[in-house]
């Protein structure tokens, strides 16, 4: 194995145009870029977690719960060192949890209607306050959170949060909702299943029954607990989060949330004002004009609130849960409101139709969408050696038009973990995967907390399952935690192996967040080389040049347990576009140092020898 690690990293060495705080001497925000966003997502329940119990269903005092405070200045300032540029905050809202907090006003949650003890981070219950078991002092848990995103100004990162529109908890009930604002379904009128101004669909003359549990299942794994008795107290029920409408949803329903009702009837009629199409070229100032005294359902507003209430109190941005479940016009409703109070604000949503890209992007006025149906699943095929790269070179240019709005990644709480046997079962053998998605366009990038020291996520925490890291339990996470080293955010605990392949992501998102030519044009070279017959070739190998001006990077990737030697034809299309002048241009690979490339241009077509070992990477810079 240490040989295959250095056939593939070299002398990883950081990417020279990028400071380290740690050395630099300034954390002014103005330092960070804003060209190409590399997102860290972290759960910030698990992210300063220091147990290591792991017990399935344990409970926070077993094993553990990470708190605001745990996310240090030298912990970000570690992230910011990494290659982030802005750090996705997942789970702050106050969701649903299995936890006794009556002493500070909060009403006891219902394991019935509680996915897991730690609870769904998506059933939100109330969105003017933050999750108790994040804070050190629960009366104090908003200036704990105020304090954290400070601490991330501080050295220069962004913070974004979640925001749930499609659903909330069983049981929603703000009690820290400013003076003047209603509660969500506060003056619904129960007696019909739709109007305008409800902000729930209800199921009239229905009570709620709680699903029929399967394979196994007993809340809290069969624990006994005062309010798991198979019962939930709801009249009328309400659509449940997914869109069900039976009043005892399936247990592979999102049986714990509610459906929020946007204006769309039972039938599906809009009863809300149409975007005019010439709105797809206008601003959101243009967008943020139209809405203005429009008459909008109760919901949009509601939920405009909730979204400059945390502009207002510091966020720089939302990351936004399945937002094609709601109507596109609502965005530009939202978002324009919102760049309108903070224009630079970080805007992502969490889209998984391809044919609606373009409705979120320009209608919607989304900044950066999800691209996982077409990029992450066609990286994750060829990975698992049932995909073909011949499959990347038309999804690119299929989004070309759009390509600066997409955000790639490999892994987030969805997701199964690389290292994990579902997946590549070894972190080396995604980092092909990797490279093009930080590289391959103008977008986004984004890792997934524990992704850069290969955490594999094999433990059985109790409603989540081995493969991913739950999102729904108090759990460890076990190589992450070794890089915290309780609390020194040094990787003083990390195995040789861990240590090489997180420098590896230091050096990679560091090119991917600085380097000018990431901000250029994307030239394919892979469909000539494969028409070319290339010698050695072949649908697990994939190249391409991105250039800006005179910066210019040649990527190659190895998705293969060969080893590979090529003569990378550049066709003379590239050449021209390129307008490269015969001649020899030196090259070096920005990921292991080595400076032994040229890059040989003849009169039209040019060529440069490259030599991967198995599921090796180069990007030369030439």
């Amino acid at each position: 194995m240490k040989r295959i690690l250095w056939g593939i990293f070299g002398f990883t060495l950081m990417y020279s145009g990028c400071k380290d705080p740690k050395t630099s001497g300034d954390m002014n925000q103005k330092e960070v870029s804003s060209d190409r966003p590399v997102v860290y997502q972290m759960m910030v329940r698990l992210f300063g977690n220091k147990a290591a119990v792991n017990k399935p269903w344990g409970t926070k005092e077993e094993n553990g719960v990470g708190k605001f405070d745990d996310i240090t200045l030298e912990a970000l300032m570690e992230l910011k060192a990494l290659g982030a540029t802005h750090i996705w905050y997942t789970g702050v809202p106050h969701h649903a949890l299995v936890g006794d907090y009556t002493q500070y006003g909060i009403s006891e949650d219902d394991p019935d209607v509680v996915k897991g003890r730690a609870g769904s981070p998506y059933a939100v219950k109330d969105y003017y306050n933050v999750n108790p078991d994040l804070a050190n002092d629960v009366s104090q848990r908003l200036q704990e959170y105020k304090a954290l995103i400070e601490r991330t100004h501080r050295v220069g990162l962004k913070a974004i949060m979640d925001l749930v529109p499609n659903h909330v908890a069983r049981r929603y009930n703000s009690i820290s909702r400013p003076p003047g604002i209603k509660d969500l379904g506060e003056s619904d009128d129960t007696s019909v299943e739709f109007h305008v101004d409800n902000n729930f669909y209800y199921i009239p003359g229905k009570s709620f029954k709680v699903p029929v549990w399967k394979d196994g299942y007993l809340p809290l794994g069969g624990e006994p607990h005062p309010l798991a008795d198979g019962l939930f107290d709801e009249h009328p029920a309400k659509w449940t989060g997914n869109g069900s409408r039976s009043p005892q949803p399936d247990f592979y329903d999102w049986y714990e949330t509610v459906k929020l009702n946007y204006g769309v009837d039972p039938e599906g009629k809009k009863h809300f004002p149409s975007l005019p199409e010439k709105f797809r070229q206008k601003d959101y100032r243009a967008h943020y004009e139209f809405w203005k005294n429009k008459r909008v359902p109760d919901t949009w507003v509601k939920f405009r609130q909730i979204a400059e209430f945390w502009i207002d109190f510091g966020v720089d941005g939302f990351r936004y849960d399945m937002a094609e479940m709601v109507p596109v016009e609502f965005w530009s409703y939202l978002n324009s409101a919102i760049k309108n109070k903070k224009p630079d604000a970080f805007l992502l949503a969490e889209i998984y139709n391809p044919n609606l890209y373009r409705d979120y992007i320009m209608l919607g006025k989304m900044d950066y969408l999800y691209d996982k149906v077409e990029m992450y699943d066609s990286l994750r095929a060829i990975v698992e050696g049932r995909g073909s790269t011949d499959a990347l070179p038309s999804i690119i240019a299929r989004n070309a038009d759009i390509q600066r709005h997409l955000l790639h990644f490999l892994e987030n709480h969805d997701e199964q973990r690389i290292a994990s046997p579902a997946f590549a079962g070894d972190p080396i053998k995604a980092l092909p995967a990797m490279v093009v998605s930080a590289t391959v366009d103008q977008g986004a990038t984004m890792i997934y907390f524990g992704q850069e020291v290969g955490e594999p996520a094999a433990e059985d925490p109790g409603f989540g399952k081995p493969t991913r890291t739950s999102i729904f339990d108090y759990i460890g996470v076990p190589a992450h935690q070794r890089w915290m080293n309780g609390g020194k955010f040094d990787g003083g605990a990390l195995s040789e192996s861990e240590k090489i392949l997180r420098n590896y992501y230091k050096t990679l998102l560091n090119i991917a967040r600085s380097h000018p030519a990431l901000t250029g044009t994307h030239y394919d070279l892979h469909l000539h080389n494969r028409t070319a017959k290339t010698e050695n070739y072949d649908e697990k190998t994939y190249a391409f040049i991105r250039s800006k001006n005179m910066s210019r990077l040649l990527i190659a990737c190895n998705f293969s347990a060969k080893t590979k030697k090529l003569n990378i034809k550049i066709s003379p299309q590239v050449v021209k576009k390129l307008q490269l002048s015969p001649g020899t241009y030196p090259g070096s690979d920005l990921l292991s140092g080595h400076t032994a490339y040229l890059v040989n241009i003849g009169k039209s077509e040019g060529f440069v020898e490259i030599n991967l070992a198995p599921w090796q990477s180069v990007v030369v810079e030439f």
